[in-house]
């Protein structure tokens, strides 16, 4: 399988499975480098993620931060901020789908 480049960040990328990101629901394989971190961002869809292969930190506005190994579950809520970091020693590999089409909007780190 082709993994072209995300759009963000470089150490990101994302093959589709099924669906259109454009006009409905859809899943995609998402393919991260070691160390790589996904900074906090949200979605007008819901976001599930299942965790194939690696180790991934993510979280939630709201909610502390938890590691997912494979087989590990997370869902977003629309609107819902959220974020997540490879802490893998190798690439992480995760199946994400969102149940209408996607959008994507960067938000700043509160601290």
């Amino acid at each position: 399988m082709k993994f072209p480049k995300d759009d963000k960040p470089d150490c990101l990328q994302f093959a589709m499975e099924n669906g259109d990101l454009k006009t409905g629901p859809s899943t995609a394989l998402r393919k991260a480098a070691p160390n790589c971190v996904v900074p906090p961002r949200y979605h007008t869809a819901e976001e599930q993620l299942i965790i194939d292969r690696g180790e991934v930190s993510t979280g939630m506005e709201g909610m502390p931060d938890t590691i997912l190994g494979p087989g590990g579950f997370a869902m977003m809520a629309s609107k819902q901020a959220h974020w997540f970091t490879c802490t893998a020693k190798e690439e992480c590999l995760m199946f994400v789908t969102f149940n209408r089409a996607y959008d994507i909007v960067w938000v700043k780190e509160k601290k």
